[in-house]
């Protein structure tokens, strides 16, 4: 089609919702549960890592960036999934879908770059524990959560720039439950083979040079586990790497599934599936995960649910 006979696209048709008013109603109730509790979870997370002074060590900190990373994901997507369901109005312009995409890869990207050097941590806890403090200094753990966010912003900005300068002149429906890149592809009346290749090529550079990083680190830090002369002694190194390897294989598993494959060959009700594991699911498990298994974390709760007590029993008798 020639340039001239088409026009511009302003706006996106989001399906990926279930019509029957029966299942918009038990979505919106199960989206909206789910998203106080993760806002919640990891928000509280954030704020016990930052007070309580046993978490202030470098596992933690990293863990609160973590739990803001996820924080902003679900915080992208499930505010306007929850719009739509409500309202009824499935319609997201132009400018913000591009906006959601960019900010959607964008986290996704930097947590991967994270999950790497949170699994780096562990290994020189586990591997080097004498040299641990020297090699992972303040100043160290700051420059690796800075360079993850640059590493993510400069990593997707090329290819997202790329695709908003694509021509869309209809058809503007995506079967998808919020702006994903290879949808958004697919809508496009222009050549999109170098993007396709592009997007490719760098989501799977990031998916298996993190992936390798992180494999190296726990298969080192497993043959040192087994080396270890008492059972207690092993027993107490991995479970400070426990919760992070549950994390890294639901991170890994959906986010693989989803962009290692060619687009053409999923299946979209797997393809949304996927998706809401990655950007719903695992934002919503990663406070239970991190905190039902860390009994430094359990132990900071219960410390400040104990100091909310006697000011919750003062201001009451003050008011009486």
């Amino acid at each position: 089609m020639s340039p001239g006979n088409w026009s511009q696209v302003t706006a996106f048709v989001l399906l990926g919702f279930p019509r029957s008013h029966i299942l918009r109603f038990l979505s919106f109730l199960g989206l909206m549960v789910a998203y106080i509790v993760t806002v919640t979870g990891n928000a509280l997370i954030i704020v016990l890592t930052l007070t309580d002074r046993r978490l202030h060590t470098q596992m933690y900190f990293f863990l609160r960036n973590l739990s803001f990373l996820e924080l902003l994901l679900v915080c992208v997507v499930v505010p306007k999934m929850l719009v739509i369901i409500c309202t009824g109005d499935p319609t997201i312009s132009f400018a913000s879908c591009i906006v959601q995409s960019y900010l959607y890869f964008l986290l996704g990207t930097t947590d991967f770059f994270l999950l790497a050097v949170m699994s780096l941590d562990r290994y020189l806890a586990v591997c080097r524990p004498l040299h641990y403090e020297t090699l992972m200094s303040s100043c160290t753990c700051c420059r690796l959560v800075l360079a993850s966010w640059v590493a993510g912003f400069l990593w997707v900005l090329g290819p997202t720039t790329l695709m908003a300068s694509l021509p869309f002149c209809g058809p503007n429906n995506i079967d998808h439950f919020f702006c994903d890149s290879w949808p958004l592809l697919r809508l496009s009346c222009g050549d999109t083979r170098l993007l396709e290749l592009m997007a490719f090529v760098l989501s799977t550079s990031v998916l298996l040079g993190s992936l390798v990083l992180t494999s190296c680190s726990y298969t080192c830090i497993i043959a040192t586990v087994i080396r270890a002369p008492t059972a207690s002694e092993r027993w107490k190194a991995f479970s400070t790497c426990a919760s992070h390897l549950t994390v890294v294989l639901i991170v890994y598993g959906s986010s693989i599934f989803l962009y290692i494959r060619l687009s053409e060959a999923q299946n979209a009700l797997l393809n949304k599936g996927a998706s809401a594991l990655s950007c719903i699911i695992t934002p919503l498990l990663n406070p239970f995960i991190f905190s039902l298994r860390n009994n430094k974390v359990k132990q900071a709760l219960r410390d400040a649910l104990r100091g909310l007590r006697p000011t919750a029993a003062r201001d009451c008798e003050r008011h009486k």
